[in-house]
């Protein structure tokens, strides 16, 4: 173990309000691919005449819900997909009350699964519907499973992924609650995220603690502010950090 290792170690263990920011990195282990890495939507989607911003897109959705539902159940749908070592490592340190708040920009719910239970998803759940016309909520499974394009059984409305789709805005309760976590902690522990992505990246801006920690494979815009840097796996990182 490196000086730098056991510097961000002794500053994890002696912080009292630590925040986790994450992005997609941290669900590639679980078999669920980042957006614009080697196997991800934007590589997947090179020959498509539509690109994963123009399907996921608020027009989109409401002008061709079909065909909306069909990327959504073809690319974004993981039932395999199950919580690995970096989100059980933060659902650890939340039980340790080390961890006060878990920001996430994924939309696969697995912090959750891991036992996390403060967390701010800033794009929302692809594990949660629910009707655009009377707001009833909808199973997901029901959702996946079946063929047609999802219609409310009680208004007929068209039903929706509760998702910040583009085009739309992120949802100010959360963003500001986010916001407010970032600027509280002593500690902020960003992974799995290349950080270019705004507003979510603009977070990193509130905080005024003494220890920010970044993890991502590739550098970020932020590394030159941040007081460790760890160019490597996520989980491993996090659950050598993390490990008492």
């Amino acid at each position: 173990m490196n000086h730098q290792f056991e510097a961000a170690r002794r500053c994890l263990e002696t912080s009292r309000q630590v925040v986790f920011m994450g992005g997609a990195g941290v669900s590639t282990a679980s078999g669920i691919p980042d957006f614009r890495g080697a196997a991800g939507l934007y590589t997947q989607a090179s020959g498509s005449r539509l690109t994963p911003e123009v399907i996921l897109s608020h027009g989109f959705f409401v002008r061709h819900p079909d065909e909306f539902y069909a990327f959504l159940r073809e690319s974004l749908y993981f039932p395999e997909a199950k919580p690995n070592a970096a989100h059980f490592a933060l659902a650890d340190l939340e039980n340790r009350g080390k961890l006060k708040a878990l920001i996430t920009q994924n939309i696969d719910g697995l912090h959750q699964q891991a036992g996390s239970r403060v967390v701010f998803e800033l794009h929302g759940s692809l594990n949660r519907f629910y009707c655009t016309r009377c707001r009833a909520a909808f199973p997901a499974e029901q959702v996946y499973h079946q063929k047609t394009t999802p219609r409310c059984d009680v208004c007929g409305g068209l039903v929706r992924p509760d998702v910040i789709l583009y085009g739309e805005q992120l949802d100010p309760q959360v963003l500001n609650a986010s916001a407010a976590a970032v600027r509280q902690a002593d500690c902020l522990i960003v992974g799995g995220s290349s950080l270019v992505v705004h507003p979510a990246a603009g977070l990193l801006d509130h905080f005024r603690g003494d220890c920010l920690l970044i993890i991502n494979r590739e550098p970020t815009p932020y590394d030159s502010r941040a007081d460790f840097v760890f160019h490597g796996d996520i989980a491993e990182v996090l659950t050598e950090l993390s490990t008492v």
